[in-house]
């Protein structure tokens, strides 16, 4: 018995180290969108989204703690979607929404200066919940909610989680409605917007690589150039197709930074050569974004 704890404690150690970028990137994302909902939604009765945007409502509506709403919302999501997702996904999810919820009752007891302006509020609002959701989602997590809704209905009937959340968060707007008012609702469908902007950025920049397709007489220098700053290369055997001579074809996925020590490289070793560079929007496997984040 005792060698088997011993095992487990171990192998959790494992994963601990493992992942502590993850856990710190989820708990991050976690402080900073509590930090927002307490002092830029509650404050201004503005709507939320997904199941915060519920337990904001029952807030308003019956003076019910969010954070209760939160936890008992998402225990039974995760009841209910346990069997159709990862197991990684729903481990850091639950993680995440514990974070979440401990730390709204904490900012409730650190009162700010907050800005009068309504429009102010709502960008940082949008700003600040769009760089906390792209951080968690980057790392492969969800805030809970209705995120765990959308990867259920994608994986089982192939549905888009974008288009999902569109759909439910315009449905929870429209329940506010009746609750805040028409001028609340509108600020809020400005900050969802603004943080559906943020959160594109963030999740674009994290990812953001450029695809190099070169031709050139020196492939084995440029190569090793590539290899050298830490980047794979993959090389096809191409054939002129009017000269018929042999043309070696590489393919890189670089950062943008070694695309222009690259143009720099064959500037000088090639100018003759031909380089294609086009943007990678999602780049998976060895080096780069894990599968396990899916």
């Amino acid at each position: 018995m005792k060698s088997v704890l011993e095992n487990y404690f171990f192998a959790a150690l494992k994963r601990l180290k493992e992942e502590w970028k993850t856990l710190l990137a989820v708990t991050l994302g976690n402080v900073v969108f509590a930090f927002a909902v307490i002092n830029f939604t509650l404050p201004y009765r503005f709507p939320d989204m997904g199941v915060s945007g519920l337990a904001v409502l029952s807030n308003y509506i019956f003076g019910i703690s969010p954070t209760w709403v939160i936890i008992i919302g998402n225990a039974l999501l995760l009841l209910w979607g346990r069997r159709s997702l990862h197991p990684r996904f729903l481990a850091l999810t639950l993680y995440s929404i514990i974070v979440f919820s401990l730390f709204m009752p904490v900012f409730r007891q650190i009162p700010l200066p907050l800005p009068q302006d309504k429009f102010m509020a709502t960008l940082i609002t949008g700003v600040l919940k769009g760089l906390s959701i792209g951080m968690i989602f980057n790392v492969g997590a969800s805030t809970g909610g209705t995120d765990i809704i959308a990867m259920v209905m994608r994986r089982r009937y192939g549905i888009e989680v974008g288009q999902f959340s569109i759909f439910i968060n315009i449905f929870i707007l429209a329940l506010s409605l009746g609750v805040v008012g028409l001028e609340s609702v509108v600020y809020g469908a400005a900050g969802l917007y603004v943080f559906g902007i943020v959160l594109d950025n963030v999740t674009r920049q994290f990812e953001r690589r450029k695809q190099a397709f070169i031709i050139t007489s020196i492939p084995d220098e440029v190569s090793l150039f590539i290899t050298s700053r830490g980047k794979g290369v993959t090389r096809l055997e191409g054939r002129g197709a009017y000269t018929g001579e042999p043309r070696p074809v590489l393919i890189s996925l670089l950062e943008p930074r070694h695309v222009v020590q690259l143009k720099k490289f064959l500037q000088e070793k090639d100018p003759k050569a031909f380089v294609s560079i086009c943007d990678a929007a999602e780049v998976l496997g060895k080096g780069f974004k894990s599968w396990k984040s899916l």
